[in-house]
């Protein structure tokens, strides 16, 4: 093998400057210069006669379009292999003509097209453009860019089909013709889009210049898309007078297909106003077009008669209609689902549930194969750009080679530098291909952790809808997390604080409050208020009696939030005149000093009460308490496999996790940092009875989108006890 000789990239521009007629060519070509048949003729003159046509391979002009217009019969009947066979001939004949090798590079994307397969038929239609721009062809240009927005529309990539169809728009009206198909396309995306608006001015657009044209047929199509986009939105009496219109376009011109299908969409407008009659009436008469030109009912036609059978009260004949449809219809063929809907609808009527049932099951098998199908044809469509990326990159490294190495003679002089130079360049390729490869890596890891970010976002609260909530209610109420950080504060709140609520929310509430006897203790409300908010893990209601910092007094009732996830609901109220209730030493009096103490055993006695809801919602005996110790055991499990994991993949501790998660609060105890909240999840005995299972849930999700080094084993493990927790909480008693 001939030694490898990099050129340095000055003496290499220099060396194509005098070439550039030689370089230029091979850029233009780079895309799509390659056979379009992956085996073809060795003797042109015997396919030509096996494709029936007699003319000599030397009359190559003639030659080719006669075998273009074979192929264009192949396709129209259906002979997709015959189709091919006649193209891969038609390559041959042509040679290296370039008008002929364009028209061959389209054709062959309309057969790709037709075939279904259609990330081929997009890369036919790009190299078309490409070739047709290389050529000056503005008009065949623009023709194929509204290919390449069909192929992209039927791929789901919606954005770059607008992109495409909106350049050939543009292309077209610079030159003064503009095809109503391009219009069409640009209403069905729209329609694809789910915006009507725009689908029905786009389709008005084509309408409008079909029939400017005076092109009826090609106006009826655009009537029945509007149709079907009348039906799709509700308006059944617009598609049934559009339908009617497009009725008589085909019968003016003797099209029995096209009849059929408007009749499809003429008994599903009946079926939409509820006139089965006039469904009936339909029906009967495709069945005699049918019958009268020996025609096949299509599949969608099919499911409309059955579903007219049934509703006039004939399941039977419904069922019957259903199975024979199914039985001339190929696997994965997307109009079988709503067909076997119908068979299933017509079973039950006649009160055969178990085959309803299977009929059921299978339409629900058979529409994940048909999404299965799409998807497959979308990843083959990024394989075959990523492979096409590859290949092309690799032909013109090749050709970059084979450049150099006519051109060493050139290079001899400066051999040391281009030496020197070549191992730069090496060692630049290497790191490109090491970039691409993390960049892979790297976009594939942003995905997975995408995911568990937007699953760890689902659990966050909507704080406008509970601000909405809560100012709906008279009384003074405030959301706080179980560290006692104000979420969301009503009005009343704010009034009866003093504080706006742009400073309220995002505070402690020990901020903004003070104990009740803090004056003459000297002391604020930290230690009651942070005492009370410990104690809400293992109670559902406590009272205390607290002051504005302006001293107003007030009584503080917190409660357990009805949604769960550690989230308390603070209910504030004025206090009676504390100085009159002091002003007689009664018993009353000595009792109201121990007004805490009656609020806290208050509070007890209700956590007790909720309790025993809580343990009926799971069912008497011992079931209920087994669920119960169990959904406490996958969170204890959960916290243990996240901290396990977090530490593994980060090499720090609990305390780094809490301080970076921000869901645990980090305290000082005797000169050290704990996350005394967090270890309370850590065994079953020391679990609160009220846990956040919300905050052990996104604590675990924080740990699997932020820790990219996590080994693959324990991201599957953390994962499985995330999932084991789900479980429990979709059963109405944990929700």
């Amino acid at each position: 093998m001939p030694a490898r000789i990099r050129v340095p990239p000055v003496a290499l521009a220099l060396v194509l400057a005098l070439f550039p007629a030689q370089a230029a060519r091979s850029q233009a070509r780079a895309a799509c210069d390659e056979p379009l048949a992956t085996h073809l003729p060795s003797d042109a003159a015997l396919c030509l006669r096996r494709a029936g046509v007699a003319l000599p391979p030397s009359d190559r002009d003639p030659a080719t379009r006669a075998l273009f217009d074979g192929a264009e019969a192949h396709v129209a009947a259906g002979r997709f292999d015959a189709a091919f066979e006649t193209l891969a001939c038609a390559e041959v004949v042509a040679g290296d003509d370039p008008l002929l090798r364009y028209e061959l590079t389209r054709r062959h994307g309309i057969l790709e097209f037709r075939r279904e397969r259609i990330p081929q038929a997009l890369r036919r239609f790009e190299c078309a453009a490409t070739q047709a721009s290389a050529l000056g062809a503005r008009a065949d240009e623009a023709r194929d860019l509204k290919n390449v927005g069909a192929a992209l529309r039927r791929l789901g990539d919606f954005q770059g089909a607008l992109r495409a169809l909106t350049a050939s728009l543009d292309m077209q009206r610079a030159n003064g013709e503009v095809s109503g198909a391009v219009y069409n396309n640009l209403g069905d995306v729209y329609r694809e889009l789910e915006d009507s608006t725009s689908a029905m001015r786009y389709y008005g657009e084509a309408l409008a210049l079909y029939r400017a044209k005076h092109e009826a047929t090609e106006a009826a199509h655009v009537l029945e898309s509007m149709a079907e986009q009348a039906l799709d939105t509700g308006d059944a009496v617009r598609a049934d007078t559009w339908l009617k219109e497009a009725l008589e376009t085909y019968r003016a011109g003797g099209n029995r297909v096209y009849e059929l299908r408007v009749h499809d969409g003429l008994t599903r407008a009946a079926l939409a106003r509820g006139d089965v009659a006039d469904a009936q009436r339909w029906t009967a008469s495709a069945l005699a077009i049918a019958s009268e030109g020996g025609l096949p009912l299509p599949p969608a036609l099919q499911l409309q008669i059955a579903r007219t059978e049934r509703l006039s009260g004939r399941p039977d004949v419904a069922a019957n209609r259903a199975n024979d449809a199914l039985a001339t219809m190929a696997e994965g063929d997307p109009e079988r689902v709503p067909l076997l809907e119908a068979l299933a609808a017509a079973q039950s009527d006649l009160g055969r549930h178990e085959a309803a049932n299977a009929s059921l099951r299978q339409a629900h098998a058979e529409a994940h194969e048909v999404w299965r199908a799409q998807s497959n044809r979308q990843l083959d469509w990024l394989r075959l750009r990523f492979e096409t990326s590859e290949r092309d990159r690799t032909i013109a490294a090749l050709k970059h080679r084979n450049r150099v190495r006519t051109l060493q003679l050139w290079a001899l002089l400066g051999s040391v530098l281009a030496i020197a130079l070549g191992g730069w360049l090496l060692l630049d390729r290497r790191r490109q291909r090491q970039r691409l490869e993390a960049e892979t890596r790297r976009i594939r890891l942003e995905e997975e952790l995408a995911r568990y970010r937007r699953e760890a976002d689902a659990l966050a609260e909507d704080r406008e809808l509970l601000q909405t909530l809560l100012d709906s209610r008279e009384d003074a109420a405030c959301l706080l997390d179980a560290d006692g950080q104000v979420l969301v504060a009503n009005r009343a709140a704010c009034r009866l604080i003093g504080v706006d609520a742009e400073q309220l929310v995002g505070q402690s509430i020990v901020a903004v409050l003070d104990s009740a006897d803090g004056a003459a203790r000297g002391s604020s409300a930290s230690e009651s208020l942070d005492s009370a908010l410990e104690r809400m893990e293992d109670s559902a209601v406590q009272s205390l009696d607290v002051a504005t910092r302006d001293g107003a007094p007030l009584t503080a009732r917190l409660a357990q939030w009805a949604g769960g996830s550690g989230r308390l609901v603070l209910e504030l109220g004025p206090r009676a005149d504390a100085a009159a209730a002091m002003a007689v030493d009664t018993p009353e009096a000595i009792a109201g000093a121990g007004n805490h103490a009656i609020d806290e055993r208050v509070g007890d006695e209700a956590v007790q009460e909720a309790g025993g809801q809580e343990e009926g919602t799971h069912g008497d005996g011992a079931h209920g308490d087994g669920v119960r110790d169990a959904f406490r055991k996958a969170l204890v499990d959960v916290m243990l496999a996240a901290i396990e994991a977090w530490e593994s993949a980060t090499a720090t501790n609990r305390i780094e996790l809490a301080e970076k998660s921000r869901i645990w609060r980090v305290n000082i105890d005797d000169g050290r940092l704990r996350a005394r909240a967090m270890e309370r999840y850590l065994s079953v005995s020391k679990l609160p009875r009220n846990p956040r299972w919300r905050d052990v849930l996104r604590t675990a999700y924080y740990v699997l989108g932020q820790c990219p080094a996590m080994r693959e084993d324990v991201r599957i493990h953390l994962q499985a006890q995330v999932d084991a927790v789900l479980a429990y909480t979709r059963r109405d008693a944990m929700v």
